[in-house]
């Protein structure tokens, strides 16, 4: 039976995965408490108008959780890094969901439902690891493995991990100049990606919290789709309606051209695949979106 007549808190609800998740739940009528810093706020005021309860408090601010957590049965947890232009504070990140399970668990909250990030757990034997190749991407991923313990070992009677692919949302986001200036990305043509859409998260993260008992231990690997990136182009270019080729390019290159920073990242992927695969949610009930579906509803033909 799901369990569906309590207050579920949701941390992130102005951003894309709480956000997701709060409405996820909302349609499912599951009653929602949205942890949010500025009530006030139009993305805020949006998740009241669709039946949330607003409640202000920090991640950051340990004390101001105690009354976001008194008397709900669950919480969806996720976090942002604090960042400014030239760093990310990994630390905050990790005080920020030390300080909401201790609240959590101080609180009386039965299930915790954490997102993080696909191959967390996994990171470490992946080539080159051990001897610094991947230095770069040490503290993203052990951030996440510091959260994900911190869940197990809180005592929760129930507990889930969700651990979501590349965003679809953030495929578009490689065309900086816009579809016309095409894909600007090290990522190469025949590099596959592990994608998800952001709703899917939402819609996943809600089974685990409507079905405690079903997800209880569940590291779930979440992805809807598999597709290289090649494959994604020609959906792009489909969608777009203008021609997409997925470009083979250096760092060097691809910066050159007006690739942002943050895209050098994605070396990664060119390396290690995440491990997220559809049939894992799929055995489990979850419906997906696919990237084909997700790209026909989600952008729209470029004019002239």
């Amino acid at each position: 039976m799901p369990s569906s007549s309590e207050i579920v808190l949701v941390t992130g609800a102005t951003g894309q995965q709480g956000g997701a998740t709060a409405r996820a739940l909302l349609a499912a009528d599951v009653p929602v408490r949205a942890l949010v810093r500025d009530p006030g706020s139009r993305p805020a005021q949006a998740i009241e108008a669709l039946g949330a309860e607003l409640v202000r408090a920090d991640l950051s601010d340990r004390a101001s959780l105690g009354p976001a957590v008194e008397g709900v049965r669950a919480v969806f947890s996720v976090q942002m890094p604090p960042m400014t232009e030239t760093s990310v504070d990994f630390a905050g990140e990790l005080a920020q969901a030390t300080n909401l399970v201790d609240a959590a668990k101080a609180g009386g909250v039965r299930q915790f439902v954490q997102s993080s990030t696909s191959g967390v757990g996994e990171h470490t034997r992946v080539a080159g690891w051990a001897e610094g190749r991947w230095a770069a991407m040490a503290d993203y991923f052990d951030t996440k493995q510091a959260i994900m313990e911190a869940v197990r070992g809180a005592g929760f009677a129930r507990w889930t991990v969700i651990k979501p692919a590349f965003f679809m949302e953030n495929l578009p986001m490689l065309a900086p100049k816009g579809p016309r200036g095409g894909l600007l990305t090290v990522l190469k043509p025949d590099t596959e990606l592990a994608l998800v859409a952001v709703r899917d998260i939402g819609t996943a993260a809600a089974h685990a919290l409507r079905y405690p008992d079903r997800f209880h231990q569940v590291e779930l690997e979440l992805a809807g789709d598999l597709r290289t990136m090649e494959q994604i182009a020609q959906t792009l270019s489909a969608a777009w309606g203008v021609p997409v080729t997925a470009p083979s390019m250096t760092v060097e290159e691809a910066l050159d051209a007006g690739m942002p920073k943050w895209g050098a990242g994605h070396e990664w992927n060119n390396a290690v695949l995440q491990p997220a695969r559809p049939a894992f949610a799929q055995e489990l009930g979850i419906p997906l979106t696919t990237f084909a579906e997700w790209a026909d509803e989600q952008l729209t033909p470029v004019a002239g």
